[in-house]
């Protein structure tokens, strides 16, 4: 522990990008007493500000090593490692049990979803004693850690509902197959309920409008990673099952989404394998406007890529590059897509825009296209029938550190409020939104 001044725990913001632990995870000191060899005690340090450490411990981009003071001029600690075998550890010494509250408070609060922010949200206000009930769409509670991250990456049976069955334990009710505004009415929740955390997310995909969009074998990234699952989980491809066995595959995005998909192609046995990136190659190192404990903004090779270069010799992705048409054949099926090269040029108003390069369109063979090119924002239908104001960019207007929407009994967490992000800030968000929600309940509140 030799680090002088620790960043790690900071959680702040650094040209819009966190820098340390966004729910300021007391780092250095559980690091010192795993060293030590005080594990039961660095568990409770550990559960101190994060609910759910399985799940960051292996899904989490670790901003914390970002800012590592090791990290000026060596490999950060592995704090992320740490994290995971602290609480692997505790679950097989028997150390993770059910601690239901002693007391309730006779107020009721539903939080819609069940993702990362909501459940840290129904954790916490359960933790004081509120009922809590959560509402999920889908036929499984977890939202984006059930359905959205691939079984390989987070199993979801040894980590995602064992911890589940220890949150029902603790009281708390899961109540999927439900989708609010359409099985039960968002009034329905604001006359039943002394208070509503909306926790629903950024699912509205952003589309790539080019000619052949409609082709078959054209999907959105979360379609093909839902059915997958789904899959696994029920030991049997259902009717949306999205199979890349034996094709060519094409990955437009290149972030976590498109890494997903990457590896989730791989296991279906494709023929073949090109991740779309429209921006360039990141540098070996930091560069000079990227100082630390900034982000570092440097090329990284994840598991997919790592297995694509296994199987096919290279790393899949093309920088700089763009799809400009989807080309079928006579039955409406997939193909090919054009691609071309891009330069990235400034507008008169200041704007960088990527423009094609003359000379570079190619053709690649697919019949498969995966989209995951981000998300725009929530879905609209409840926010309206909510009647919760919107900011520009669509996403539920409350204020980080209130959380409280335009409608004083409704706060609203995540993604929805800030727009996609880190699943360490969607447990930010939903432990602030629980202190917040509960502070209006009871006037005051012991949360953190």
């Amino acid at each position: 522990m030799d680090c002088g001044v620790p960043f790690c725990h900071t959680g702040t913001l650094l040209s819009g990008m966190a820098s340390g632990c966004p729910i300021n995870n007391l780092i250095p000191e559980w690091n010192d007493l795993v060293y030590r060899g005080l594990w039961k005690d660095a568990l409770t340090r550990l559960h101190k500000t994060n609910n759910f450490p399985e799940f960051t411990g292996r899904v989490c981009p670790a901003p914390c090593e970002g800012s590592c003071v090791l990290g000026i001029n060596n490999p950060p600690v592995t704090i992320k490692n740490i994290e995971c075998e602290i609480i692997d550890h505790a679950w097989e010494q028997g150390w993770v049990v059910p601690e239901p509250p002693t007391s309730r408070t006779g107020k009721k609060v539903a939080v819609i979803g069940s993702g990362p922010s909501g459940l840290s949200a129904a954790a916490q206000l359960n933790k004081v004693g509120h009922s809590v009930t959560v509402f999920e769409r889908a036929d499984r509670a977890g939202g984006l850690l059930m359905y959205g991250i691939p079984n390989m990456k987070l199993d979801k049976e040894e980590v995602v509902l064992r911890r589940l069955r220890v949150l029902e334990q603790e009281g708390i009710v899961f109540q999927c197959n439900t989708e609010v505004g359409k099985d039960v009415s968002a009034q329905q929740l604001l006359n039943d309920f002394d208070a509503v955390v909306v926790c629903t997310g950024a699912t509205r995909p952003r589309d790539l409008p080019i000619e052949g969009r409609n082709l078959k074998g054209v999907h959105f990234a979360m379609d093909f990673l839902r059915a997958n699952t789904q899959a696994v989980l029920d030991k049997n491809p259902g009717p949306d099952f999205i199979s890349a066995a034996g094709k060519d595959v094409v990955v437009i995005g290149g972030g976590d989404t498109g890494t997903d998909c990457v590896g989730t192609s791989l296991r279906h046995g494709c023929n073949s394998l090109v991740q779309v990136e429209i921006m360039p190659r990141s540098p070996d190192t930091r560069a000079a406007d990227n100082p630390w404990p900034e982000w570092p903004k440097i090329y990284r090779v994840d598991y997919g890529q790592e297995e694509a270069a296994a199987r096919f010799g290279n790393d899949p992705r093309v920088y700089l590059t763009t799809a400009t048409k989807l080309e079928g054949d006579a039955d409406g099926q997939l193909k090919a897509v054009h691609l071309v090269d891009v330069e990235w040029t400034r507008t008169e108003q200041g704007q960088m825009i990527p423009k094609p390069v003359p000379g570079t369109e190619r053709v690649a063979p697919a019949q498969l296209v995966l989209l995951a090119m981000g998300f725009l924002g929530p879905e609209q239908p409840l926010l309206e029938a909510l009647g919760v104001e919107r900011d520009p960019r669509s996403n539920v207007k409350a204020e980080h550190g209130s959380f409280q929407t335009s409608i004083p009994k409704v706060f609203a967490a995540g993604d929805c409020r800030r727009g996609q992000s880190l699943v360490v800030w969607a447990f930010n968000e939903g432990r602030g939104a629980a202190r917040e929600c509960d502070r209006f309940l009871m006037g005051a509140t012991d949360l953190p």
